[in-house]
């Protein structure tokens, strides 16, 4: 009885020990348990003596995301189905209809249907809103409604949807969907190879190598691989996409924590494709992540010359870390560093404003290329020639983020039609069309200027505070919202890019609207350019 009484004794305490040992953070550790134990009381004596029914996983789902929203977006909880989400996006394969969709509380709108797929072939369009999954109406349901939409291969799923105020229902079968991570690749002219990575899946060094050899086989000694708006995603992958163009042995990316097991250097292992090709990779502002330390590290190595916006800047590592009944801890364990050792990080989440928002870099260092050419770090990756459509501004941005584009796309989709994507100019009647529909609608863009006046409105000092005073900051305040207006056909070149690529994609999907680019985009027209004047393009990287 005493053995059994010392083993039980025992076990915790060793396995404390070894927890405490183990741990780079022993000062913590106290701080750590006693904070859990006040939680864990805190929790038990509200469930149990609270005035209503309560739901324990709802509250803690509740505490844990409220607990991560204090360090970066980043660091995510991930539940048992969350976990599936986050295979399949690596993967680049699943089972549904085929579509993107946006989620809000009351309703799911299609934002992609993905050409040839269930959504499509039922006839669902971008900017349908579903609001009935079988039998369950989104506004009811707890959870992504957007998970009702995936089924094994050959089920069949009925939904409710809305379109420009009309209530219609289809039936949809599903099927296998491939994600793919080159959806286009192509000649620009005899001599030049265009190669689309739309993200960093499993299947993208893949794709990108066997595209690439393709376009070489056809003629291709110039490539242009254009990695705008590619979010990012495996770290390996971009990698190995590095490698098709590097000598084996390249450092290309390091990783720097505080646990020591994370501190990483990471070198191309595989025979490259073609070391000598010359290279341009274009990038915007929503070009993240894998996609800024293929560029990054491209750009450092003096290996591609860098085209179009300053990429996104995010320059932190996550590891999915397993926790208990399936789910996981998606965590920023380390900041990541380009070969010439610059992190690109643009936000910084533990310095915040007063606001609570994170503060962006403003001061950057410099750092040299492989050549001695001057980089900087802090901001994303800063392009070796700027396009000035591609640069982002907060407007572009807000009216991106509030889809006013998305909307106005819509709109257009429904009175205009379209027969080839190589015909289509977007008129400067067009966009007086864009510019009534914004000031129609409840976009909201607020200046740090309008926000200051405002506040200073709210919090007035009634000694100084008079009404002639009153009336300027409310003049001040209505000359504002007509700049904000006027910043419109400021930044035209920048929204018309953009409200041109959503409403090709709505009749001839994503593919017309890469067909498009070849002729039109003024990023691809100057880097063919570039690429067929090998003088200026040796002097950049020199």
């Amino acid at each position: 009885m005493k053995k059994m009484i010392k083993r039980q004794v025992l076990i915790p305490i060793l396995a404390v020990a070894f927890l405490v040992v183990g741990s780079g953070f022993k000062s913590d550790f106290f701080e750590i348990a006693k904070q859990i134990e006040i939680f864990t009381t805190l929790f038990k004596e509200l469930n149990m003596n609270y005035v209503d029914e309560t739901n324990p996983a709802e509250l803690m789902d509740t505490a844990i995301k409220n607990m991560l929203d204090e360090l970066d977006p980043y660091t995510k909880f991930l539940n048992e189905q969350d976990v599936e989400t986050y295979k399949i996006n690596n993967a680049g394969e699943y089972s549904g209809i085929g579509a993107l969709v946006r989620s809000y509380d009351d309703r799911l709108v299609v934002v992609e249907p993905y050409k040839d797929y269930p959504a499509d072939k039922a006839g669902l369009k971008a900017g349908d809103e579903i609001i009935k999954i079988g039998d369950i109406t989104v506004a009811d349901f707890d959870d992504n409604a957007s998970e009702l939409l995936k089924g094994a291969n050959n089920t069949s799923v009925a939904i409710t949807y809305k379109r420009q105020g009309e209530t219609k229902t289809a039936t949809i079968e599903r099927s296998g969907v491939e994600v793919d991570a080159v959806p286009f690749y192509k000649m620009v002219d005899d001599k030049t190879g265009y190669i689309v990575l739309a993200k960093f899946n499993a299947k993208a060094s893949g794709q990108t190598k066997a595209a690439l050899i393709d376009l070489k086989g056809q003629g291709a000694d110039k490539i242009i691989l254009d990695l705008r708006g590619n979010p990012g995603g495996l770290l390996s992958e971009a990698i190995n996409v590095t490698n098709l163009f590097v000598d084996k042995g390249e450092l290309i990316v390091t990783t720097k924590s505080k646990v020591k097991k994370f501190n990483q250097e990471y070198k191309t292992r595989n025979k490259p494709v073609d070391t000598e090709i010359p290279l341009v990779v274009l990038v915007n502002g929503s070009s993240a992540s894998a996609s800024e330390i293929v560029s990054g590290s491209l750009q450092d190595l003096d290996r591609a010359v860098v085209m179009g916006g300053r990429s996104f800047g995010k320059g932190l590592v996550q590891r999915p870390l397993r926790l208990t009944y399936g789910t996981q801890l998606k965590v920023t364990i380390s900041r990541y560093y380009t070969p010439s050792g610059r992190c690109i990080q643009s936000l910084d989440y533990w310095n915040r404003d007063a606001d609570g928002n994170a503060v962006r870099t403003t001061t950057y260092n410099d750092f040299k290329t492989r050549n001695g050419r001057k980089v900087q770090d802090g901001g994303g990756v800063l392009p070796d020639i700027e396009i000035a459509s591609l640069k982002s501004n907060d407007l572009t941005a807000a009216l991106l983020n509030d889809h006013v584009i998305f909307d106005f796309a819509t709109d257009f989709y429904y009175k205009n039609g379209v027969s080839d994507p190589d015909s289509f100019t977007f008129s400067d009647t067009d966009f007086e069309s864009f510019k009534n529909h914004v000031a129609q609608s409840d976009f909201s863009f607020q200046t740090k200027t309008e926000k200051t006046l405002k506040e200073a409105l709210t919090d007035r000092e009634e000694v100084i505070f008079n009404d002639a005073i009153e009336n300027d900051f409310k003049k001040l305040l209505a000359d504002i919202d007509k700049s904000k207006m006027a910043a419109l056909d400021t930044y035209q070149k920048e929204i018309r890019k953009n409200l041109e690529d959503e409403i090709i994609k709505r009749y001839f999907y994503r593919e017309g609207l890469y067909q498009y680019y070849l002729s039109h985009d003024e990023a691809i027209l100057a880097a063919t350019e570039l690429l067929g004047n090998n003088g200026k393009y040796n002097a950049i990287l020199q």
